[in-house]
């Protein structure tokens, strides 16, 4: 045929139009979960006049400076403190294909940008920055800037109203990797979440424990700080140590409540 560029050019338009009609797998969504420890129950609330729209304000009872962990894996884009006003103290994720998450009004960001996390990661503690009146997290997840409906766990929440969710980020019973250090002297392992319990066994200065689950127990004061979690180190028997002798993937809640 002579003429066959006058018949191609017009089936490469349809082709393209076809192309932006179904955008392509690789912009789906990522698995994102709630941004916070597995087991966590959290009220969650979505109203019309919220802005931006389809964000989500997170509480529970006597929240501030509860963890927060990333929703899904990727990488800080994002580490401010806008002061008094807006979201205040805030964070965003990068999860590439244009899909990012904020988490504002924090008491503490404990990423930097440029850091790679992964899902159930921690990244700061729940806060009242910004124009917030009281504790709690509010949360977006946003297609190329766009905020969009909220999914966790592959189920879109509840709009519009007031629900609690249980979060099933990174429940899993491999646990979660910790190093102890107590500046020299060994750690007692207890035999519950109290020194008033007996005794089981230790563990060294810098010694790689597994945290399996954590509860509240006794008010302890170690090398990092003041703490009332303790973490469970064994999956067969109860052996807890107490979370402010724990510096590396802990301090703070990052693994299920202890059933």
């Amino acid at each position: 045929m002579k003429n066959w560029k006058k018949y191609l050019l017009p089936l490469f338009a349809i082709a393209l139009m076809f192309v932006s009609m179904f955008p392509s797998a690789a912009s789906a969504a990522p698995a994102f979960q709630m941004p916070f420890p597995c087991g966590q129950v959290w009220e969650g609330q979505t109203r019309t006049d919220h802005s931006p729209a389809n964000a989500v304000d997170l509480n529970r009872a006597d929240d501030l400076g509860d963890t927060v962990v990333a929703s899904a894996a990727g990488t800080v884009s994002v580490v401010k403190d806008l002061g008094s006003t807006s979201y205040g103290k805030y964070i965003v994720i990068d999860h590439g294909n244009g899909w990012t998450t904020y988490y504002a009004h924090l008491n503490t960001q404990t990423v930097s940008v440029g850091q790679s996390v992964k899902q159930g990661q921690k990244i700061g503690t729940v806060g009242s920055t910004g124009g917030s009146t009281g504790p709690h997290l509010h949360f977006e997840e946003r297609s190329n800037g766009v905020t969009q409906k909220i999914v966790w766990n592959g189920a879109e929440i509840l709009y519009w109203g007031t629900k609690n969710y249980t979060s099933k980020n990174s429940c899993t019973s491999s646990g979660v990797a910790g190093t102890v250090n107590t500046a020299g002297a060994d750690l007692n392992v207890r035999s519950g979440p109290s020194t008033t319990y007996s005794i089981v066994g230790s563990v060294a200065d810098n010694q790689k424990v597994t945290i399996y689950c954590q509860e509240k127990g006794q008010s302890v004061t170690g090398t990092y700080g003041t703490t009332t979690l303790w973490d469970k180190i064994s999956s067969t028997s109860n052996q807890y140590i107490s979370d402010a002798y724990v510096y590396t993937g802990s301090d703070g809640q990052v693994a299920p409540t202890c059933p």
